[in-house]
């Protein structure tokens, strides 16, 4: 994590700072929390934060092939997983602009039947950004909804989070010279934010089984995803659900410090420009998939973005595009490569996928399944 020392005296710092001076030291996912989602000067109740003039760019508008891969991938789990029910609902968590959404519509025509049974719910908090997928989706506009929470639809469903869980907020530990504490924002001296160590509730006796003898400012975080785990869980008591997450993180255990800001395309503290900067971090695919397995939902995957893209066709895809777009050749070939780089989107971002007890596998999770079927 980078960390200057530099801080700009935004609307939300002043804010954070008055609430620390009354409440005492701010905890790392309350901070994350107060950033992003602020009812005045949260991060996401901007508008432009996507694409080249936001502050990061997701896959979505790296390639329409993404999108359009995604579309025809809810019409073979709707037709061969869920046995083609009527109606079928497709949710989006953090829609952004709409532009995935978009992609994965249009590309839903091409599976016959799919699109005149197809609703959307789009599960959105930020009043602004609702504005924004009104446009984008503005062709699609019979088939919309809005809400804020997973309860509100009825499945069956198809539910996509594409770097979603990445601003899911987390908890952090730290280790110190008397032991493990719990990390959070308090004011030095001068009344500027800082990290700092306080008592707490904390897992002392794990985290040592965890990481024996780690050094003095070793970190751990949990993103304590149960919430989430358990809203699916519901959902899928009351009919079949497919849940595909997309996001850059690990699938091993690990320790460390993934808390990082961005602004205009690049990172900073996470105490410089409080709801001005992205805050995310990296997604525990081991975690994540722990916590749906224990609430009783089947899982395909983790593969990564490049495996799980590969399985669906996107050379291919790619190919034809081409062919059909000279003109754009170059711009679609660049695209494809971005997100199939192996040092880049297509070895950092991992692919999960959960679905309801009972339900076949769910396409696209071949290499997974050939990697727990290879011999030790």
């Amino acid at each position: 994590m980078i960390d200057n020392g530099l801080r700009r005296d935004t609307p939300l710092a002043r804010r954070i700072k008055e609430r620390i001076r009354r409440d005492g030291p701010m905890t790392i996912d309350s901070y994350m929390s107060a950033c992003l989602w602020d009812a005045d000067y949260g991060y996401y109740r901007r508008q432009q934060v996507f694409g080249a003039s936001g502050d990061f760019i997701t896959a979505a508008d790296v390639s329409q092939v993404f999108g359009e891969l995604l579309g025809v991938w809810a019409g073979v789990v709707w037709q061969g997983v869920l046995g083609a029910p009527n109606p079928i609902t497709i949710v989006e968590y953090g829609p952004g602009r709409g532009t995935m959404m978009r992609d994965i519509l249009r590309a839903a025509r091409i599976v016959p039947g799919f699109s005149n049974v197809t609703r959307v719910h789009l599960v959105e908090a930020s009043d602004a950004l609702i504005e924004l997928q009104t446009a984008t989706l503005s062709e699609f506009t019979n088939v919309l909804s809005w809400g804020r929470e997973l309860d509100e639809i009825n499945p069956p469903g198809i539910i996509f989070a594409n770097e979603f869980l990445d601003a899911w907020p987390v908890a952090q530990w730290v280790k110190t010279v008397s032991g493990w504490h719990i990390r959070a924002i308090t004011l030095d001296d001068r009344g500027n934010l800082q990290f700092s160590a306080i008592d707490g509730e904390c897992p002392r006796d794990a985290f040592e089984a965890l990481l024996p003898g780690a050094p003095p400012g070793t970190v751990i975080e949990s993103q304590r995803l149960d919430q989430l785990a358990d809203a699916l869980r519901a959902l899928a008591d009351r009919g079949p659900i497919a849940f595909l997450m997309v996001d850059y993180g690990h699938t091993t255990p690990a320790a460390g410090d993934t808390l990082q800001a961005v602004r205009a395309h690049k990172y900073e503290s996470p105490l410089t420009s409080p709801g001005e900067a992205d805050l995310t971090v990296h997604v525990n695919f081991y975690d994540l998939a722990s916590t749906l397995h224990r609430a009783g939902l089947a899982l395909d995957g983790p593969v990564t973005q490049a495996e799980f893209l590969g399985a669906l066709g996107i050379v291919e895809r790619a190919s034809r595009l081409m062919s059909a777009n000279p003109a754009r050749a170059a711009e679609i070939e660049t695209g494809v490569a971005r997100l199939l780089a192996p040092n880049g989107m297509g070895g950092r971002f991992k692919v999960l996928a959960a679905r309801s007890p009972g339900l076949p596998p769910l396409p696209g999770f071949s290499a997974a399944r050939e990697q727990n079927a290879a011999p030790a």
